[in-house]
């Protein structure tokens, strides 16, 4: 056999099919190739989708002729030094993308360096180089692309619409914009609306940035966070999360400055958001992480929108406490989306159909600057609530659980039996207010100073077990009932393989199972806190879950997932009636829980309707 060298030609085509995908992959590299040229304002053009055009001009500091001349070589690059692959402190690197896009499309580069007297002019036309020519610039670069693939046809069949590219080329651009509010960045063409994202001003220019290109909607819904471990620094903003959406197109992780996706982070992200976000929903997060670069592989592939950790688990760990603990911290604040979406459905009678709001109605709770809980407790020593527990409620909410065999889940506490001593007017003043009335046997109403909070009762009190059920797994202290009889539940076999197979995990969760016979699981104990409940169901579903399971999914995880499941099962079930001083127990109890505006399915607790928009709808205002 004889081996043979390609030649440049092809080899260029080659790198072209790894780095060139479609036009947004020219636009990111040019765009990248700007901001590392210490650029201040960049200037995108497209048409037809970037198909027949993109254009890039910056103010940066530009090239002179003989780097010019370099710059279309492969592998020839300017921000490498010492010809160190684990000290990348720049975007682009690998010296492949100019050469790829000249051919493979028509390339004509126009730069001019502060310390020349004219600019010069080079052009690649599909592979084939012309030699530099003088060329009127002012300091900065423009690189123009024309008819992409055009000398690859077969490539122009696997580009979507114009409209779909365009979509494409917005996306990078919002990307990179995001990372380097420092920069002010442009973009029209005749397939687009003009969008400009100028020079982010203020105390705080990134999150000046971040409401210029999401929306100052989703500034107003976001916590900070700012967290480190062993020299692994993560900042940004995460949604709350009430704020969410249907798709994970508003995810935006950055590792030193550079946009990834990265399979690790999506991982983290969906696991700090699992307790109390629906598996069809979505976070918005802005987040930032910055380490060593020795700490973290970049070259993993020629797009360079992969990357590889030294420690993944470090970093993975970093980003789900962080995201975790800013969820705790946040309270109970609440989507500022939350009343208009309400009024809306109310008005439309999307309620009334079922019809779901796009954001998610509130679950969390704003406390207003005269709230002050300590105001409300007697006792100086009373016990804080805190992340995985909370506030026992009163002995009124305890005779409503003992009568569902709930008695061991709470003992009534000083601090919580305070709450029963309040006046009609300090019980408006809390944040969930004075319980009035329920409804359907399934909704509480409640009063607040200036509005009117409906809650849902089998949602809030899933919560309330489920943290409980968490705390008890923290101190390895689930306490357990023996059956007098065994359940013995049919189900089909592979079901039946998979709760053997975890019966181990699902017996630190306080639930004892063994197989019995080929079809068949046999119970022996279920936690103690749960008393009486559904069995069946429960491991019904809990096998559903199983199934879902994988490798990636850390221990506890897997135990959180168990504990939601079976809090779902032992909660207070709609259509149990309720008597006041439950009802109010239960408030009392929510706003001492942490994350209590949601269910462990992500679903709302509770909502709230302002006086005001109330009023709105009776035509009083």
């Amino acid at each position: 056999m004889q081996v043979r060298q390609l030649g440049e030609a092809v080899i260029n085509r080659i790198a072209a099919g790894e780095v060139i995908e479609r036009p947004a992959s020219v636009i990111k590299e040019l765009v990248e190739n700007a901001v590392d040229a210490d650029a201040t304002s960049i200037d995108v053009v497209t048409a037809a989708g970037g198909k027949t055009l993109m254009r890039v001009s910056d103010n940066g500091i530009g090239m002179q002729r003989e780097d010019l001349l370099l710059a279309i070589r492969r592998h020839c690059t300017s921000k490498i030094s010492n010809d160190d692959l684990f000290d990348i402190r720049s975007l682009g690197f690998r010296g492949e993308a100019l050469p790829s896009i000249g051919s493979v499309a028509r390339l004509a580069i126009q730069t001019r360096h502060a310390e020349d007297d004219h600019a010069w002019r080079i052009a690649v036309e599909g592979g084939t180089e012309t030699p530099p020519v003088p060329a009127a610039r002012t300091k900065g670069t423009q690189v123009e692309v024309r008819d992409l693939f055009f000398a690859t046809p077969a490539r122009l069949k696997f580009l979507k619409s114009d409209r779909a590219e365009a979509a494409a080329i917005t996306e990078v651009v919002k990307r990179i914009a995001l990372a380097y509010p420092e920069v002010g960045f442009s973009l029209s063409g005749a397939d687009r609306q003009s969008q400009s994202w100028p020079v982010a001003r203020g105390d705080d220019p990134r999150l000046a940035r971040i409401a210029q290109v999401l929306g100052q909607e989703f500034v107003d819904n976001a916590m900070e966070i700012d967290a480190m471990r062993e020299g692994v620094t993560l900042t940004g903003f995460a949604g709350l999360p009430t704020f969410h959406r249907g798709n994970a197109q508003q995810q935006f992780f950055y590792v030193n400055g550079r946009p990834v996706k990265d399979k690790l982070l999506l991982s983290g992200l969906r696991g700090a958001y699992a307790d109390v976000l629906a598996r069809d929903r979505h976070p918005v997060v802005v987040l930032f992480i910055d380490l060593d670069p020795a700490l973290v592989d970049v070259n993993v592939h020629p797009a360079k929108a992969d990357v590889r950790f030294r420690d993944p688990q470090l970093v993975r760990g970093l980003l789900v406490g962080a995201i975790k603990q800013a969820l705790v911290q946040s309270g109970h604040r609440s989507s500022t989306s939350n009343a208009a979406v309400a009024m809306e459905a109310i008005r439309s009678g999307a309620v009334g159909a079922g019809a779901r709001p796009h954001t998610g109605w509130s679950g969390s709770f704003q406390r207003s600057a005269g709230w002050d809980a300590s105001a409300f407790r007697p006792h100086a020593t009373a016990p804080a609530p805190h992340a995985g527990g909370f506030a026992e409620p009163a002995q009124a909410y305890s005779a409503a659980l003992e009568e569902q065999g709930l008695a061991e889940l709470v003992r009534p506490s000083a601090d919580a039996r305070a709450h029963e001593e309040l006046a009609e007017e300090n019980r408006t003043r809390l944040p969930l207010g004075a319980a009035r009335a329920q409804v359907h046997e399934t909704y509480i109403i409640a009063q607040t100073e200036d509005g009117v909070v409906i809650v849902d009762q089998h949602a809030a009190h899933e919560r309330l077990v489920y943290e409980r059920l968490k705390e008890a797994l923290a101190s390895k202290q689930v306490a357990r009932q023996l059956l007098l009889i065994p359940e013995i539940i049919e189900m089909p076999e592979e079901d039946v393989g998979r709760l053997a197979e975890r019966a181990a995990d699902l017996e630190e969760v306080g639930l004892v199972l063994e197989p019995f016979g080929p079809g068949a699981i046999a119970v022996r104990e279920t936690p103690a806190m749960l008393g009486d409940m559904d069995i069946r169901g429960l491991v019904t579903d809990l096998a559903d879950e199983l199934a879902e399971w994988d490798t990636a999914t850390g221990l506890k995880e897997k135990l959180d997932h168990v504990a939601a499941t079976m809090a779902c099962h032992g909660s207070v079930r709609a259509g149990r009636r309720m008597r006041p001083q439950e009802m109010d127990a239960l408030l009392r109890d929510m706003e001492a829980t942490p994350l209590s505006g949601q269910c462990n399915h992500g679903r709302p607790t509770w909502v709230e309707l302002k006086l005001s928009d109330i009023e709105r709808l009776f035509g009083r205002k």
